[in-house]
């Protein structure tokens, strides 16, 4: 069994946030693989249901962003759930609107969800970061993530959650570097090959 947590805050008010892009991942994997209806538990919004043969629990804290580490601990707790089989998705300002990684471990590089999960259960778990770009400067990173994503951001960011849903089922397989190069395949794919030309003469 799998716990997928995605981060946001809960309530209308943040729905359509820059920060709020996990929340709208796991929504979407939830709605694309017949997932159970929401219900509240662990201090979240939970929803059941399976990819590849796997059962996966998908968890929306609804702690507020900065206090996540409690819904989560308690859902690793009472699931008697090791850290390794954690995936968090969450918002990632180092990488570019529609880039997607995969880490595993390490620190918080200052995401405030990330560090309160660590806080509670260690930093040994998967993460899934979705670029959603820098405002270029620090003092503008508050108002930035707490902002709506523009109209425009719909190029990248409904592919992108499309890809995340579509190839969420090597996740449950333990495959996270294929799903990540799997999406990146999927929102950047090759371009077509020449054709010979058969009828080249000497």
């Amino acid at each position: 069994m799998y716990l997928f947590v995605g981060l946001g805050n809960p309530g209308t008010r943040y729905a359509g946030n820059r920060h709020n892009i996990g929340f709208m991942a796991v929504d979407e994997i939830v709605r694309r693989h017949g997932f159970s209806g929401w219900r509240a538990k662990y201090r979240g919004a939970l929803s059941e249901g399976h990819l590849a043969g796997e059962k996966v629990l998908v968890l929306k804290p609804q702690t507020y962003m900065n206090e996540s580490g409690q819904a989560v601990g308690e859902a690793l707790r009472f699931l008697n759930l090791d850290p390794s089989r954690l995936i968090v998705f969450y918002d990632e300002l180092d990488l570019e609107p529609g880039k997607l990684r995969v880490k595993l471990g390490g620190g918080a590089a200052g995401h405030n969800g990330i560090r309160s999960i660590s806080a509670h259960i260690g930093p040994h778990y998967a993460r899934v970061r979705l670029g959603i770009g820098h405002p270029g400067d620090k003092a503008l990173v508050h108002n930035y993530v707490l902002s709506d994503f523009a109209k425009a951001d719909r190029i990248w960011l409904e592919p992108l959650l499309a890809a995340v849903a579509d190839h969420s089922p090597l996740l449950a397989q333990g495959q996270e570097g294929t799903f990540q190069n799997r999406v990146h395949l999927t929102l950047n794919p090759p371009p077509p090959r020449e054709a010979a030309k058969t009828d080249k003469k000497d």
